[in-house]
């Protein structure tokens, strides 16, 4: 089963990477990825629980596996971190869609205004983050 997310919602996984990858520089992609989904899991863990997290992000993974193969000893850990993206390391785009269909299940079950919402809260710099991804990119 595959679940498309917008494209601004990939535009926003895309950005937050980046915006981690830039306050700490480790020149490996999967690395900001990681940082990524743990300021998701602090936020968001308040609102889901850490069992609906991981949930979540298992489901993502799994999602994610099935576009990016070099995904597949990658897994989610019972405190909601993820594991193993090493052998994702060569493809940029890995981390994006793990963190995209994220961010596309939890739009699906809270609606992309609250998700919105969190992720604002979890990167109050993130520049439109609340402005594109439920609004169509519109003024």
């Amino acid at each position: 089963m595959k679940i498309s997310t917008t494209p601004a919602i990939e535009a926003l996984a895309r950005r937050l990477i980046a915006l981690d990858s830039y306050r700490e520089p480790s020149g490996r992609p999967t690395v900001a990825v990681v940082r990524t989904c743990n300021r998701l899991r602090a936020t968001l863990s308040k609102f889901v629980g850490m069992g609906g997290f991981c949930a979540l992000m298992s489901r993502a993974l799994a999602l994610a596996k099935d576009e990016v193969p070099s995904l597949a000893t990658a897994r989610v850990l019972p405190d909601g971190s993820l594991e193993g993206l090493a052998e994702a390391e060569h493809d940029s785009d890995a981390g994006v869609i793990v963190i995209a269909r994220f961010l596309g299940l939890m739009a699906t079950f809270i609606g992309e205004p609250l998700t919105l919402g969190l992720v604002n809260e979890a990167w109050p710099a993130a520049p439109g983050a609340g402005d594109e991804a439920g609004s169509g990119g519109g003024s």
